[in-house]
């Protein structure tokens, strides 16, 4: 089994690509109006529209309900990331810190509310799992 992307459904596609564009520096691919997709390293960032979701099952899911998954990306400084992001972020949960297993992290929400964890290992254990 090969993991191959996280998908977030949205009511505005092009609004939260540009937004996690802007974030992740990484160009979106389109393959519809509906759908796109950002390569972020080695884990692809599928952004669907409401349109697709009947295509699996009508239902199945519903835009800005998310409230337990965090998607988190691994940077080289996240407080330099959180400084370029200043004035960019609307909501930000919780401000570049330190937390107990090593990782220096800034969580914050998406235009849909989703959660985002930027984080930097900072510790030697959280570095070495890393393999920075």
């Amino acid at each position: 089994m090969d993991f191959v992307s996280i998908r977030i459904i949205t009511g505005d596609v092009a609004r939260l690509v540009a937004f996690y564009e802007r974030v992740t520096g990484a160009r979106a691919a389109w393959a519809t109006e509906d759908f796109a997709e950002l390569r972020i390293g080695g884990v692809t960032l599928a952004i669907g529209g409401t349109r697709t979701v009947p295509l699996f099952a009508p239902g199945s899911a519903r835009p800005a309900e998310n409230r337990s998954v965090i998607t988190e990306l691994l940077v080289d400084d996240v407080d330099g990331v959180y400084e370029e992001l200043s004035g960019f972020l609307t909501d930000v949960v919780a401000e570049p810190a330190t937390l107990p297993w090593g990782n220096r992290s800034l969580l914050f929400r998406d235009p849909d509310g989703n959660l985002v964890n930027l984080f930097t290992p900072v510790t030697a254990a959280a570095r070495a799992k890393f393999g920075r």
